[in-house]
């Protein structure tokens, strides 16, 4: 027995060497020379971290891309009012920009860089973002009201100095509870989750404010601007549950669960995540695709002038009303103008040929009985009435009337000939 119980403890020793060897090791995944500060990059056991990765590196590239895309289509932006706001939005894409680069900084694991720049940069960042969407919903109310907002510049100030508090009171709360710790080291790690929370009342403030604010833009007078308005109450609206929601978790559900510290970082990461996928969903693509459209006084004016720019289309209708044919030259070279003689004995003759002679009245009404020989002499007579149908002219040209006289000359005479 004695030797059974000596033997028990170097059993246990060697039944609990391979779990630690297993913890000092690096996890599935990851290479044996990366830092443990990395391993929520590479773990394929908490596969937390991946998808975060794999979905913030996409938000990233995305966020890049129409950065690009808004600002090369600036040029083609026909309305003045949304080409004054493109500055604004730019800013609003930066600030997404870096909600999204910001999330690798809560999947690796906590240092004094990293623990600092969570705490400054996730109140900044997203003061940023609120405070475009309010000074965007605030333009959108004069426009709703007057179709007339104020100017680019203004706008994008008003969201630079919003933003600007809260990286005063940041800058001012690290300052107080890190460089002027009383006691240990000065470590950001260490902050409690309260103080973290009440560091971003200021940025709670400012998503109601503008949640708020988008309201009164679906009650404007100019209709065109209330979709816009829309795209900001949707993106303020789940912002505000996804505030709600994390903010629950990290203060209280995370320990109700019994893993507070575990689930500290993924909750924050998550908040990160999603609010930024709302913000380019719900905002920036649907601002985006809306911005090169013309708004109703382009269409109205494209429809009053449908051929400008191109000047042959406006010359041939411009031609249409006063056009002359000058094919006949005996007749149209000594002819005078349009607008000086608004009536000419020769207007409808168009030089082309002539299917029918034409016939005066008298000599229509004496076809319809029996006509026993032909006329003497036939006398062309110009006209102002619409031609016959068939014919291309309204006149007797002289050759047509020389050529029937000369037909009819070698014909007996009767004494039924008569002269018109």
């Amino acid at each position: 027995c004695r030797m059974g119980a000596a033997a028990v403890p170097p059993v246990v020793l060697l039944a609990l060497l391979p779990a630690a060897g297993g913890q000092s090791s690096p996890p599935s995944g990851c290479g044996k020379d990366l830092s443990s500060l990395y391993y929520n990059l590479c773990n394929i056991s908490a596969a937390w971290g991946i998808v975060l990765e794999a979905v913030a590196s996409l938000g990233v590239v995305t966020s890049f891309v129409l950065t690009i895309v808004l600002v090369a289509s600036l040029p083609f932006v026909q309305d003045p009012q949304k080409k004054s706001l493109v500055a604004t939005q730019v800013f609003f894409l930066l600030g997404t920009f870096g909600l999204f680069c910001l999330t690798f900084d809560f999947i690796v694991g906590p240092d004094f860089s990293t623990c600092t720049s969570r705490r400054f940069l996730f109140g900044v960042l997203f003061s940023i973002c609120f405070s475009c969407l309010l000074a965007h919903a605030v333009a959108l109310n004069f426009l709703a009201r007057r179709n007339r907002g104020p100017r680019g510049w203004v706008t994008l100030a008003v969201a630079l100095l919003l933003a600007l508090v809260e990286v005063i009171i940041n800058a001012e709360w690290l300052i107080i509870t890190v460089a002027r710790q009383e006691g240990g080291s000065p470590d950001p790690c260490r902050l409690a989750d309260a103080d973290f929370v009440m560091a971003l009342i200021y940025v709670m403030f400012l998503l109601v404010a503008a949640f708020g604010t988008a309201w009164p833009v679906l009650c404007g007078r100019y209709g065109r601007w209330r979709k816009h308005g829309a795209f900001i109450l949707a993106t303020t609206g789940l912002s505000v549950a996804i505030w709600v929601a994390w903010t629950a978790m990290y203060l209280y559900g995370n320990q109700r669960a019994g893993e507070k510290p575990g689930w500290d970082d993924p909750t924050l990461a998550i908040a990160l995540v999603s609010n930024a996928c709302a913000f380019l969903l719900l905002y920036v693509i649907p601002e985006v695709t809306h911005v090169t459209r013309r708004g109703p006084e382009q269409a109205f004016e494209d429809d009053i002038y449908p051929t400008r720019g191109v000047g042959y289309e406006t010359i041939l209708k411009e031609q249409k009303s006063q056009s002359m044919f000058v094919e006949n030259k005996a007749f149209s070279m000594d002819e005078p103008s349009f607008a000086k003689k608004p009536v000419s004995p020769y207007s409808g003759y168009n030089g082309q040929l002539l299917t029918s002679v034409y016939q005066p009245t008298e000599m229509a009404l004496m076809h319809k009985g029996p006509s026993d020989g032909p006329y003497d002499v036939i006398l062309p007579r110009a006209s102002t009435a619409s031609p016959v149908a068939g014919s291309a002219s309204s006149t007797l040209r002289a050759e047509d009337a020389f050529a029937v006289q000369a037909r009819h000359a070698g014909a007996p005479r009767d004494s039924r000939s008569c002269q018109v």
